[in-house]
């Protein structure tokens, strides 16, 4: 098992402590003059978020600045693909069937959130993975791009209404509730973070795939 570090955010989108590198790009990456190191304890991380960032980075510090990334975890993707993104994807068994999403980042594939499974359809799937992707770096105080590999969900989400023809029964009734809750926080939110199509037959499977194909 990898050792946990902890990495300072000084000056980053919210300045803090935080368990994981995928956390830490998300605060940093693109950020104008952003501040951050990583630390191999608690203690130390706690100390140094205390103090000034000039005690740790730049020419007078012993170590560099950035956090070490683990290369397995760094894919190569084509020079068109923002890595600063996060994308998005769902996977059904049987249309409707058991139904689950997730969200990861594209930089390094780590998991940020996921759903699932309830019993669904595919495009309700990617629908409701947009909708919890704007709602949660809204949360987050983020503004990266979204990719998703669907059309109609990308045009359900602009239109704020979820154009399923899956029958509502007493089996769909919570999921109806959950999509329910999707339109209204569509309609009551603004976001300016854009939705990008996710360009498979170029690019191959995107990043937040359930590989089950």
């Amino acid at each position: 098992m990898a050792k946990q570090k902890y990495y300072v955010v000084w000056e980053g989108v919210n300045p803090g402590i935080y368990t994981s590198w995928t956390d830490c790009q998300l605060q940093t990456k693109g950020f104008e003059g952003a501040k951050y190191k990583s630390f191999d304890n608690r203690e130390e991380a706690e100390r140094a978020f205390a103090s000034s960032p000039w005690a740790y980075i730049g020419k007078n510090s012993a170590k560099a600045a950035t956090p070490t990334a683990n290369p397995d975890a760094m894919p190569t993707y084509p020079s068109a693909v923002i890595e600063n993104s996060i994308a998005v994807d769902a996977a059904c068994s049987g249309n409707p069937g058991k139904m689950e999403y997730q969200g990861v980042y594209v930089g390094n594939r780590q998991q940020l959130f996921k759903f699932g499974p309830v019993y669904g359809t595919n495009n309700i799937g990617e629908f409701l993975a947009i909708v919890h992707c704007l709602a949660y770096q809204k949360q987050q105080g983020l503004n990266l791009p979204i990719y998703s590999d669907s059309v109609n969900a990308m045009s359900w989400v602009k239109q704020k209404k979820c154009k399923t023809k899956l029958e509502r029964t007493p089996k769909t009734e919570e999921l109806y509730k959950m999509i329910e809750r999707g339109e209204k926080w569509l309609r009551e939110n603004t976001w300016t973070m854009p939705i990008l199509k996710w360009e498979t037959k170029i690019w191959g499977e995107i990043p937040a795939d359930f590989g089950r194909k």
